[in-house]
């Protein structure tokens, strides 16, 4: 080897450096995987963040993951509330075609195993197959029984609760759902969104010599409203106790985002690792809701609605080198995608037998693919419904008790019709002037819908 080296060194002093200083190389020289970094805000408001223009609660870190890569103005998510959406999320498919479509009790899931079906292989169980080392930190909400632990569904890691709200300052204020640690129950933790922040970078730097899926959903901001002093000073200014204690929770998710990019970029992990934000669904703004002070402004409705409010929500995708930085993407994307385009950039081929409802978005966001994701998109949550396609959006929704009789959407009298690029509040019915676009949009949903599982359980809070 040393006379090798010496004959190119004589020869072509540039070529050794080319054969003995090229990057690292993976099997069959293959480039390293890219990291994959999912992080989920709860409950969080469509205009609670600086990049869509909040004013009384800086977002700095959350609005430089924006500026750096892609906003989508009309991102969605599948379920207008925490569990479905979740579900959606791990199996890139509607959650509706296998049941999942509310949100499982603690006691359901204990006692006829409500959750993510066995069924459903999770993102998290595909890339592990793949060489992916696997973490979550954060609100699990999609089942509670060892088979649905998240180290049962493909997490290596797990730091967190399973059902679907916590204490952010006790670890075990409800005994029948302590804040685990892999499988044990915690009993002293720091306030949970910085405890979470903690095991990111520690997971950042203990594996970053290997691709690794590491996801992040916080319980912030979703209620209880606890905010701690540290937070609760940078808001005196604001005099409503509900939103200052809301802007603390955000501003301390918002903090914890910054750790965690600055966990990647000291271990010269940014370029290397695609990232996603959203939140898991609209604010929860309603009077008949429970409420975190919120703001969906200028969106009509709220969590548990498939009114814009409930559904559409802050949505970004940063991957510093391949996703381009500072554009707005105008068409319509979900949270189903997140799933695709993870497994596009890891090199895991999707099969047609796995069925996913979503899309990889790269090649949109590149410019090597034009025109949009999805030629429609659907909602339904019991007798609430919607579908999208293009500007038009036909919607039937209702306040107050979750109704979970999804028979009643044979009839869709009564739906309203909006076009959404004049009038993105859902102001302006227009089903009686445009009766031909309610009756094609109306005849598309009912074809999807038949496709859908009856409901696995019902409907519970929170």
């Amino acid at each position: 080897m040393k006379t090798l080296r010496k004959k190119l060194l004589y020869l072509c002093p540039g070529l050794l450096v080319m054969l003995f200083c090229v990057p690292a190389l993976g099997p069959a020289g293959a480039a390293r995987k890219p990291n994959i970094l999912l992080i989920v805000a709860d409950d969080m408001g469509y205009a609670d963040v600086g990049f869509h223009g909040c004013a009384d609660i800086p977002t700095p870190n959350l609005d430089a993951l924006a500026r750096g890569g892609v906003r989508f103005t009309n991102g969605y998510v599948s379920g207008p509330y925490c569990s479905p959406t979740r579900a959606g999320l791990m199996t890139g498919r509607y959650q509706q075609r296998f049941g999942h479509e509310f949100n499982p009790s603690l006691q359901e899931s204990r006692a006829s195993g409500a959750g993510l079906p066995a069924t459903e292989t999770t993102l998290a169980e595909r890339l592990k197959a793949a060489g992916y080392r696997t973490a979550m930190f954060g609100k699990w909400h999609l089942g509670v029984n060892e088979n649905q632990h998240p180290m049962s569904r493909g997490f290596e890691e797990f730091y967190g609760f399973l059902d679907g709200e916590h204490s952010y300052l006790e670890s075990r204020e409800r005994p029948d759902s302590p804040v685990l640690d892999g499988r044990t129950p915690v009993s002293e933790m720091k306030y949970l969104t910085e405890e979470l922040a903690d095991r990111a970078e520690a997971f950042i730097k203990k594996r970053k010599a290997q691709p690794f899926f590491l996801y992040l959903p916080f319980n912030a901001v979703h209620t209880p409203m606890h905010a701690i002093e540290k937070y609760l000073k940078r808001f005196e200014r604001i005099a409503d106790p509900n939103r200052r204690a809301y802007a603390a929770m955000l501003s301390a998710m918002d903090d914890a985002v910054g750790r965690v990019m600055e966990a990647l970029r000291a271990s010269s992990l940014e370029e290397d690792t695609l990232i996603f934000f959203f939140s898991d669904n609209g604010g929860p703004t309603m009077p008949t809701t429970t409420v975190n002070a919120s703001i969906n402004h200028p969106l009509r409705g709220s969590k548990r609605q498939t009114y814009e409010g409930g559904i559409r929500v802050p949505f970004v995708i940063h991957w510093k080198g391949h996703a381009p930085a500072g554009k707005t993407f105008d068409q319509p994307v979900i949270q189903l995608d997140v799933a695709p385009t993870a497994l596009a950039a890891a090199g895991v081929a999707v099969e047609p037998a796995w069925k996913l409802d979503g899309v990889n978005l790269m090649p949109y966001l590149t410019g090597k693919q034009k025109g949009a994701p999805h030629e429609a998109l659907y909602w339904r949550l019991g007798n609430m419904m919607a579908i999208r396609r293009g500007d038009w959006k036909l919607v039937k929704t209702r306040e107050g008790r979750l109704d979970t009789n999804v028979d009643a959407l044979s009839d869709l009298s009564g739906a309203a019709l909006y076009n959404l690029a004049e009038d993105i509040g859902e102001q302006r019915d227009l089903s009686a002037t445009h009766p031909d676009k309610v009756k094609s949009l109306s005849a598309a949903w009912q074809e999807w819908n038949r496709q859908l599982a009856r409901p696995l359980w019902g409907a519970r809070r929170p």
